[in-house]
């Protein structure tokens, strides 16, 4: 199943994609909504970020191969960090390059999003609480996470968290392809099979750190082959059997 956030006749609302169709819910997915009996053709609306989430729990360095090209070991628990909720945008949304930064660089990766509230869950308890999977781009200002020597500015900044296009539980989080695509040329292109820590034991730490509430979404980290952007480019998370997360970079102004 696919479940989306879309906007129609400036309302935001949730729907299930039926093939080239969305059918309304009567209310949100989180909320176990029902179908409402509206249908639209998926081309009339405007998708958003499929959740609202109040924190993006990301973790450093959890593709062998990423840790391979940065001359690191994977820790020996994962490495979390957070992206505010502010920096959180939707499909087709534009990537603001914050005038502070000469470096901002993609990095494709799998989102989890939470379903239920989850609190010290063990590993099975914690795929029960993920409602399904989407594509995540953590947006970095590289040269400023060389210069600050820590994360939080570097990925903070407002839209460097695009999340989308839907959510599916159709997939195995653990043997995904992932791929990033720049201006259509393939940059990054790797497998979740390389996660050093698999989707159920990081969703069981992270919740062992902090509660996770319904709509809050893990990235679970970025393959090999990170890279800069410049305003005019455009950029592509795909991800096999989830979709593609596609956004443009612009200048702040």
């Amino acid at each position: 199943m696919k479940l989306a956030r879309f906007e129609l006749d400036g309302q935001v609302r949730f729907g299930r994609i039926e093939g080239d169709v969305i059918a309304e819910l009567d209310r949100s997915y989180f909320e176990d909504g029902s179908p409402a009996g509206r249908r639209f053709p998926l081309k009339s609306v405007r998708l958003r970020c499929p959740c609202v989430p109040t924190k993006v729990v990301c973790v450093g360095l959890n593709y062998l191969d990423h840790a391979r090209e940065m001359g690191a070991k994977p820790p020996e628990d994962p490495c979390l960090f957070i992206k505010p909720a502010t920096s959180v945008i939707g499909p087709d949304e534009p990537i603001l390059y914050p005038a502070m930064s000469r470096q901002v660089d993609y990095e494709a990766e799998l989102g989890i999003v939470i379903g239920k509230p989850l609190r010290h869950a063990d590993p099975r308890e914690a795929l029960r609480g993920v409602l399904g999977y989407t594509c995540l781009n953590d947006v970095t200002a590289r040269d400023l996470q060389r210069k600050d020597g820590q994360w939080t500015r570097a990925k903070s900044f407002d839209t460097f968290c695009p999340i989308g296009p839907w959510i599916t539980d159709e997939v195995d989080p653990d043997n995904l392809r992932v791929e990033l695509l720049l201006n259509g040329v393939r940059r990054q292109d790797s497998n979740t099979r390389q996660f050093a820590c698999k989707a159920a034991d990081l969703v069981s730490f992270v919740s062992r750190v902090m509660t996770l509430l319904p709509g809050d979404v893990i990235g679970t980290g970025t393959p090999a082959g990170i890279g800069p952007m410049q305003p005019g480019d455009v950029v592509e998370v795909r991800i096999e059997g989830v979709g593609t997360l596609r956004n443009t970079v612009a200048r702040e102004i």
